[in-house]
C-alpha cells in the first residue's frame, strides 16, 4: 500500500485514512507497511543526481505562458515543450529540471490494449521532473516508488496509458527492470468525464451492498461473475476473482455508467 501524497501543499487531512478505510471495506488488503510518497524525497534527490550526473538535464526557466506561446502543436495533455533551455546552460536554483528526450522512442506491449509506441521528443516533450518550487514530478516519483517497492506489475486506469513511454523511458535511465504494464478502461459518468473521487462521485464506505458493487466491476472488466456471488461476502469474491480472473476478457472501450455508488 502506497499513499501517493508526493504535492504536500494539496494533501487533504484525512484523506489517507478515508482510502484504506474504504479498501478494507471492500477486502482489498494489502501487504506490509504502509508507505507514503513524502517520505521518499531523499530517494527521488539521488535518482535526480544520478541522471544528471549522466547529461540528461537541464535546468528550465520557462513559464505555462512562454511554453504556450512557443510550443510547435498541442499533444495529448497540451502544449508540447519545445526544448527552449536545453542548450541555455542556466543555473538558476529556483528553476524547474527538465530531462532531454531528443530522438527517444518507446515501444511497450500493453496487457489490455497491446503494442503502444510514443516519440517522446515529439509527442511530450522534454518533461520535468523537478518542479521550480522544488515539488518532485509524478513521472519521476512513480519509477522510483515501484523499484523501492519490487513491483513488476501495474495495473491501472487507460487515463494514465499515455504517460507510461514516460516511465519507461526513466526505468532505462535509472538501470532498473522496466515492470509489466495494463490499463483498464474507464468508467463514466453521464456527462462523459471520468468517475473520479476528485469530483465527489464516489462514497464506497455509504453503500450497503458491498458484494453488489464488487460484483459489478467485475462484470465492467468482462469477467463474467457468476450471479451467486452477489450473496456472498466481499472476501469470497475477491477470492473467486483472483482465481479467475482473464486479462484477454477485459474491454477496450470506455463505458458510461448510469449510477455511480455515492449513496
Amino acid at each position: 500500500m502506497r499513499i501517493d501524497d508526493l504535492d504536500t501543499p494539496r494533501v487533504v487531512p484525512g484523506a489517507a485514512d478515508t482510502i484504506m478505510q474504504q479498501l478494507e471495506h471492500l477486502a482489498l488488503l494489502w501487504d506490509g507497511e504502509v508507505t507514503f510518497q513524502s517520505r521518499n524525497i531523499h530517494h527521488y534527490a539521488d535518482a535526480l543526481r544520478q541522471l544528471h550526473e549522466q547529461g540528461r538535464l537541464y535546468r528550465c526557466s520557462c513559464s505555462r505562458r512562454i511554453i504556450s506561446a512557443s510550443a510547435p502543436h498541442m499533444g495529448e495533455e497540451g502544449p508540447i515543450y519545445p526544448g527552449t533551455c536545453r542548450h541555455r546552460g542556466l543555473s538558476e536554483r529556483n528553476s524547474a529540471w527538465r530531462i532531454n528526450t531528443s530522438g527517444v522512442v518507446i515501444s511497450f506491449s500493453d496487457i489490455v490494449y497491446g503494442k503502444q509506441q510514443q516519440h517522446l521528443e515529439h509527442e511530450v516533450g522534454d518533461f520535468p521532473l523537478r518542479r521550480n518550487d522544488g515539488v518532485f514530478n509524478y513521472q519521476l516519483a512513480v519509477v522510483i516508488d515501484d523499484y523501492l517497492a519490487g513491483v513488476n506489475q501495474v495495473i491501472r486506469g487507460r487515463d494514465l496509458l499515455f504517460s507510461t513511454p514516460r516511465q519507461i523511458f526513466l526505468h532505462h535511465c535509472l538501470g532498473y527492470t522496466v515492470p509489466q504494464f495494463g490499463h483498464l478502461p474507464l468508467a463514466l459518468a453521464t456527462n462523459g468525464e471520468k468517475i473520479s473521487k476528485r469530483h465527489h462521485q464516489v462514497n464506497i464506505t455509504a453503500m450497503t451492498r458491498r458484494s453488489d458493487l464488487l460484483v459489478d466491476v467485475l462484470e465492467f472488466l468482462g469477467q463474467n461473475p457468476p450471479s451467486f456471488l452477489r450473496d456472498e461476502p466481499p472476501d469470497v469474491i475477491m477470492a473467486w476473482a483472483v482465481n479467475a480472473f482473464d486479462f484477454s476478457l477485459i474491454p477496450q472501450r470506455d463505458r458510461q455508467i448510469t449510477a455511480t455508488p455515492s449513496s
